[in-house]
């Protein structure tokens, strides 16, 4: 795929798709937006270790400012809470509250009925073709970070 032009039209598409896709989801639940949704994604994807805010900024592409403003939100609305690291009282680790767990789990029929919405059409190949296509678009990314 050398075509400038294909390669110009993926990388503005990807731009205007995350943006759409934002906007949607945003409209899924009026109490968590796409991007905290996916900060608490992430925290889960970290499985039994609670994140740092640097670990969990790396993890979904996010500054440790930016986890660090979503933090105090999320934490005032009960989702998460911040702790000292045992070993080192500077480092603040995030935990999903028991409260978040619950109401995750109250959402995961909207969210499984919006993502086959989002991929309804697809065949099986043609999902496994794009995932490994953003695979090895997310490697070329990585390697330049």
């Amino acid at each position: 795929m050398n075509n400038l032009y294909d390669r110009a039209y993926i990388f503005g598409t990807i731009f205007i798709l995350s943006n759409k896709l934002q906007t949607l989801g945003d409209q899924m639940d009026p109490n968590l937006t796409v991007k905290q949704w996916l900060f608490l994604a992430g925290i889960i994807k970290c499985e039994d270790q609670s994140p740092t805010l640097s670990e969990l900024a790396e993890k979904i592409g996010s500054s440790r400012q930016n986890i660090k403003k979503m933090s105090v939100i999320l934490e005032k609305r009960g989702f998460i809470t911040l702790n000292k690291d045992e070993r080192d009282a500077r480092v603040l680790r995030i935990t999903l509250t028991n409260y978040c767990k619950q109401y995750l789990k109250g959402r995961e029929q909207v969210e499984n009925d919006f993502v086959d919405q989002v991929f309804e059409g697809f065949e099986s190949h043609e999902l496994t073709s794009l995932a490994g296509a953003f695979r090895k678009l997310e490697k070329n990314i990585n390697r330049r970070m």
